[in-house]
């Protein structure tokens, strides 16, 4: 099969392209995004959407700046719009005190967002490919994860992050890019192993084939698919137990049923208090498995008037038979 065809199939079965969308692609110049752009163009033919690029120029790199040329050059030879953003990522990671491929990803992911609204565009495509998948398989697995963690990277989220190349891997994306005399850039830093990504890409993944399994991008790809369509089961369930919980709501607070709650298998509570949390903050950054289970223990305990804060942004207030989850001003 062609590697367009392939894509396309996965565009079909994820429901990931529709007519009429606008899409913000990123694109860095390496192989990935390089196959993904031309391959969009193929698109066109068939699908009727549009897309503009997005280029983050991370001032890492000495071929930084040649990388941005090469993308604007292959944007205005097919006459699409092109955004590019400056940042040094290693200064602002130090200030922020985080690591510079979370920066990296932060910064990124807040351009093409801005992109996003500044164009009027509904979907956000990244070249995230089979690999990428499984290597954050085993990274979230290293890290202890659970369920959401090992479904790696789903080819679509939110109705608005698109993945088209998750079900292909690199050895198929290097053959297309050498096939159409792309000449990608190539990002050398890939190679240094600094950073956990990329030890688990030229260490682990080619011992564990070497020594255990030729096909695990393979196996981690299918075993990620099978875990995501059962997270998704069990969100059902936890927001048909969230629908029958809830009692009140507003923009500072969220209540609910603490009878009912503490009735709840404990995968289920698990389950509850974290989405409540995302409903009420839009996220569950900074909520970590020790702030779920002290809520948990707090309702189990049944006492009115008692209260917890598991971390500065919110409150855990048990009072008249209720649960108040409250934003702590």
């Amino acid at each position: 099969m062609m590697l367009e065809e392939k894509v396309l199939e996965t565009i079909n079965k994820y429901h990931l392209i529709e007519e009429n969308d606008h899409i913000v692609l990123g694109v860095s110049g390496g192989p990935d995004s390089t196959c993904l752009f031309h391959i969009f163009l193929e698109l066109q033919k068939q699908i009727k959407f549009t897309f503009v690029v997005c280029h983050i120029n991370h001032k890492i790199r000495e071929e930084a700046d040649e990388d941005e040329q090469y993308v604007e050059n292959m944007c205005k030879i097919h006459n699409i719009p092109f955004f590019v953003k400056r940042e040094q990522i290693i200064d602002i990671a130090k200030k922020q005190k985080i690591g510079t491929e979370e920066m990296g990803r932060k910064v990124r992911y807040e351009f093409f967002y801005e992109i996003l609204k500044q164009e009027k565009a509904n979907k956000i495509a990244t070249a995230h490919t089979k690999n990428d998948l499984a290597e954050t398989v085993i990274m979230n697995l290293l890290r202890g994860t659970g369920l959401s963690g090992l479904k790696g990277i789903e080819p679509k989220r939110e109705n608005k992050y698109i993945r088209p190349l998750i079900e292909c891997e690199k050895q198929e994306i290097d053959e297309y890019c050498k096939e159409k005399r792309l000449e990608p850039k190539i990002d050398k830093t890939n190679f240094e192993n600094l950073y956990t990504r990329n030890k688990i890409r030229n260490k682990l993944i080619p011992y564990i084939k070497e020594e255990f399994n030729p096909n695990i991008i393979e196996s981690l790809a299918r075993m990620a698919e099978i875990i995501s369509n059962e997270d998704k089961y069990i969100e059902n369930i936890t927001q048909k137990y969230y629908n029958e919980l809830f009692i009140d709501s507003s923009e500072a607070e969220i209540i609910l049923d603490l009878k009912k709650f503490n009735n709840l298998d404990l995968v289920i509570k698990n389950r509850i208090v974290l989405y409540t949390i995302t409903t009420l903050f839009k996220s569950s950054a900074g909520i970590e498995k020790k702030h779920i289970e002290d809520i948990i223990k707090l309702c189990a305990n049944n006492i009115g008037n008692k209260y917890l804060i598991p971390n500065k942004k919110i409150k855990i207030l048990i009072k008249n038979r209720k649960i108040f989850f409250i934003k702590n001003q």
